[in-house]
């Protein structure tokens, strides 16, 4: 899988890829990444990118010119992958739309900066608008980086030969991913609960399951409203609210 970024900060990603999982997945050929720096494609003699906005206001905004320019050079006119401009007004940015774009060979990301993009770039280039959450940065480099890393871990081989995300939070039904623990079994008097100890398969993924439901349901109840909930495991939801309840009344 390819990705390519258009920054004026290229020099931004190439520490983060350097290393751990995603060197590892480029140096095996799994994935690409490759940032393009959108002063190469300015055509003036101080390589402008950003001019101040119609209609007055604060800040200046990203020019169009330089990045249909640099886009379309590097991949053609129009593009035939997925141009996502990364800016807060954009989609949320999510697990199942990480899997969605991992389904294709070739990614564009372009980054902003400034106070904003010329609105012909988001009508006229983009595919995608694309948000990481309800706040903002003073740039997209951090958020391709997220993309990059949330998209490159889904494409198989990156993670190994087995399915590492398929327990991942927002992969199992939109639901956050149980605890977990590791060796010692105790410390600091602190035990790993005993149904993970016993050997008994089903009765670890029945515990897996409510724990999900419970972590969820604390940290993320909107998340429970468009999960595909079993009887069962609406039962129990209600079982410990109710319980919750009358512990909070004694």
């Amino acid at each position: 899988m390819q990705f390519d970024v258009f920054s004026l900060f290229p020099e931004v990603f190439q520490p983060y890829l350097d290393i751990s999982i995603l060197k590892r997945a480029i140096q095996n050929n799994l994935i690409q990444v490759r940032a393009h720096n959108i002063r190469d494609w300015a055509t003036d003699k101080h390589h402008t990118t950003d001019d101040t906005p119609y209609g007055g206001g604060g800040g200046m905004v990203m020019k169009p010119e330089p990045l249909f320019a640099a886009v379309e050079d590097v991949l053609g006119a129009p593009p035939t992958c997925p141009v996502i401009l990364l800016c807060p007004q954009g989609k949320r940015f999510d697990q199942k739309m990480a899997r969605e774009l991992a389904s294709h060979p070739r990614l564009a990301l372009i980054c902003g900066r400034y106070e904003a993009f010329d609105e012909r770039i988001r009508q006229h280039l983009a595919t995608h608008v694309v948000s990481i959450g309800d706040f903002v940065l003073t740039g997209g480099e951090l958020p391709a980086l997220m993309m990059i890393d949330a998209i490159g871990r889904l494409v198989p081989g990156v993670l190994g030969d087995g399915d590492a995300t398929q327990d991942d939070s927002f992969s199992v039904e939109g639901l956050l991913e149980y605890p977990q623990w590791t060796k010692p079994a105790e410390f600091r008097g602190w035990s790993v609960p005993e149904v993970l100890q016993n050997g008994n398969l089903a009765e670890q993924l029945k515990w897996k399951r409510q724990q999900s439901l419970l972590r969820t349901l604390e940290y993320r109840p909107d998340l429970l409203r468009e999960a595909n909930l079993s009887q069962e495991d609406q039962d129990f939801i209600a079982k410990y609210i109710n319980q919750k309840f009358e512990e909070s009344q004694s």
